[in-house]
Order: structure tokens, then sequence, then C-alpha cells
């Protein structure tokens, strides 16, 4: 019995809220920082999820032999290999939801305090101060039905000059809660977990442009709609193991897999300005009964020679503007909700001078942008080239267009590898 409800715990904790029709999603720290303005900007293995034309910049930013319109980036000879772990939530609504709780139980205290002493139910007593006290029905509607999503990322990672593949696990639950004047209850809006396996290839033509191609394999298995309370509590733990006994039986069952291609370019128009377009997500099936919109993302990099440093203690700066998503208009449908713009500046605070930053202590990325119209912001610390941490802070739109319903997210990652 412990064997399956700790199944059950940790397939709902590898959960994440989405729209049906939404493709699996890798939340790149870095570039959710910089508002997810990546498609042109892309350097790193970062180029595996945004535009695999991005992977002939390793082993070449900082190269003057290889790239000398480039040849002010810090140098990348090794690659990318790394392990990544990361979770978000919504501390906000958590803050707030506490403070919700404690009120709403001094609320039913009271109640079930003044139902004893007169001899009668406590649901009248309750109905009583709610007429004679609009205020407390504010509060009700505050608690009632406030989501309390959560989000799990793992990843492993390897990207090389030309070539980059990942392993990846996206994640979430979203709960909610429910004040319920006769029976307070928590339900489980949607959750689900996607599982992707992807690899890429990059080929630079002339030292201006590439053009990446890369396929994938993805497999989601999610749950919509429970409610828990203390009546239905037995439903609800066979429906888990259900579903839980669906993801490893069929782990392999290719009829529960989809598979897919992304495509896209890279333009190197002068030494500072790159362009780049990128189709993802081009799956030719359903996944998990859901119709994929491909991804169609346009863009472009700043990145001024004069802020940049190529020395050992090294400096990048970069300012890039997506417009994402262009092929899709079931939400966020105006203009605006498909902009993203960022900047950021990773800088070599602690170095091994002389050697092109492939020998570097301590390095410190911060970064800023507006992702749909909201704003987002991270910073991420490097050391030894071995360890990093990052902290991120984004928004994603719940209703149909910017300033509707905003769902803020907070996330931390830790990555180990080179």
């Amino acid at each position: 019995m412990m064997k399956r409800l700790f199944a059950i715990i940790a397939l709902a904790g590898l959960a994440v809220c989405t729209f049906a029709a939404k493709a699996p999603t890798h939340h790149s720290l870095r570039a959710e920082s910089m508002g997810n303005a990546h498609v042109a900007l892309v350097d790193d293995k970062e180029a595996i999820y945004y535009n695999y034309a991005g992977l002939s910049q390793i082993n070449r930013l900082g190269n003057f032999d290889k790239r000398p319109e480039q040849g002010y980036y810090p140098q990348n000879w090794i690659g990318d290999m790394r392990l990544n772990l990361g979770g978000a939530g919504a501390y906000e609504k958590y803050f707030s939801t506490y403070n919700d709780v404690k009120d709403l139980q001094k609320l039913y205290r009271r109640a079930s305090d003044v139902a004893a002493a007169l001899g009668i139910g406590s649901t009248n007593v309750l109905m009583d101060s709610l007429s004679a006290h609009p205020e407390l029905i504010n509060m009700l509607n505050s608690y009632d039905h406030k989501k309390l999503e959560m989000k799990i990322k793992l990843d492993a990672e390897m990207a090389f000059h030309g070539f980059g593949g990942a392993i990846w696990v996206d994640g979430s639950i979203a709960p909610y809660l429910d004040g319920g004047l006769i029976l307070p209850y928590m339900a489980i809006d949607t959750f689900y977990v996607d599982a992707v396996m992807q690899a890429g290839i990059a080929y630079g033509f002339t030292d201006n442009f590439s053009v990446g191609i890369g396929g994938k394999i993805a497999k989601r298995q999610k749950v919509d709609m429970m409610t828990l309370d203390v009546l239905n509590y037995n439903t609800l733990q066979d429906t888990l193991e259900d579903r839980y006994h669906d993801a490893t039986d069929n782990i392999f069952d290719f009829k529960s897999i989809s598979v897919g291609i992304d495509i896209g370019v890279l333009y190197q128009l002068t030494r500072e300005f790159r362009v780049g377009a990128s189709l993802r997500d081009v799956y030719f099936k359903e996944l998990a009964g859901d119709k994929i919109t491909p991804n169609l993302t346009v863009g472009f990099n700043y990145s001024p020679r004069f802020f940049n440093k190529n020395t050992g203690y090294g400096r990048k700066v970069n300012f890039a503007c997506d417009f994402e998503n262009a092929l899709s208009d079931e939400n966020n449908y105006k203009p605006l909700s498909h902009l993203n713009f960022g900047v950021e500046v990773e800088q070599n605070i602690l170095a091994w001078p002389g050697y092109n930053n492939e020998i570097r202590a301590l390095a410190l990325r911060v970064a800023g942008g507006f992702r749909g119209g909201y704003p987002s912001a991270g910073v991420s610390l490097e050391v030894l080239r071995f360890f990093t941490f990052e902290l991120a802070t984004w928004a994603e739109e719940q209703g149909y267009y910017t300033g509707q319903d905003e769902e803020r997210v907070f996330m931390a990652e830790i990555s180990i590898g080179f």
C-alpha cells in the first residue's frame, strides 16, 4: 500500500497545468528570464529547444579563426552537457491562500462555538453571519476556486557544435481550494506529465547562414478535473492509481506516443545583428487526444560589440525580440501577446586570464524582459563551469488576451555539468 501511495504522490509531483492544445514545453530559465525571446540568440544548449540552427554557434563564438564576425563572444569549445532539476510554484498565491485559510478557519470556529452555545446547527449560524456581514462573503470568494499550480522539470542535455539532444520531463499539478459553505473541499483542475526525447543537427552553409533540423518523440499523461473531499477519497485514489499504471505499463506503447519535427534558420546580418526563425512542435498525430498547433517564431538578436569583452573576465550582452507562436489564435490573439523582449548581461567575476574564457571560476548572469506584455526577470550563478544555480520569474496568460488572467511563475533550478 505504501509503495502504491508513494507512486501516486510521485506522479502527482511530476505534474503541470496547461491548455488542451499546448505542446510539451521546456522551460529554459535563461530564455524565460529574457521574456522567452531566444530564437535568434541561441548560442548554447538552448538551441535544442528554440532553434536547432544555433548549434552551429557552439565552438565558434569567441573563435576568431572560425567566426571572426562573432569573435567577441566567450568561447565554448567543450560544448554543453547538463543535468537540470527545477521546480516552480505560484508563491504569491500560496501566501495569500494561507492567510485566507486562517481567516476562514476563524469564521468556521466562531460559527461552531455560537452553534454549540445555542444548541443549533453551525450551518445556520454561518449563513446568518454571512447575511449580517457581507464582507465575510468577500473572504470566501477570495478563497473559492483558487488554483495553486506547481511545476517540476528534469532535463538531461548534450550539445556540441552541429549536434544536440535532450531527454526531459515537464510536469505540473494544479489543485484548487473551495471554501464550501457546507463541505469545504480540494479539487485538481488538471495535471499532466510530458516526457520528451529529441535530437537535431545544424549545418552552416556559410559563416553567416545556418540551418537546423531535429526530431522528437513525446508522451503525455494527464488527468482532468477531480474533486477530493471526505466523500470520494477512495474513488480519487483508485483514479490516480489507474492513471499511474496507464503511464508505467504503456510507457513504450507507440499508440500513445507522438512524433514531431523542428526546423530553424539563423543568419548573421552584421557583426552585431542576427536574425532567426523556427517552426517547432510539428507533430504528426494528436498527443493524448490534444491536437498540437505548430509554433512559428521569428526574431532578432543584437549584441553590441562595445559592451562585450573577450578576455578572461569576459562579458556578454544581448538584446533580443521575438514574435512567438504566430500560427496560434486560440488564446492570446492580440499582437502584443505574441511579442517577447529581453536583455541579458553575463559577466565573468573570477577567471584565469589569458585563456579566452575557457577557464572561468565564477560567472554571473542577470536578465529581464517582457513576455506577452508581462515582465520577466532572472539571475544565474555559475561556479567552476560545473555548478549552476538559476532563479527566474515570468507570467503565463490563462485568459484570452494580455492582462485578463495572469499566472505568475517563480522557478528555481540547479544544474551540474559542463
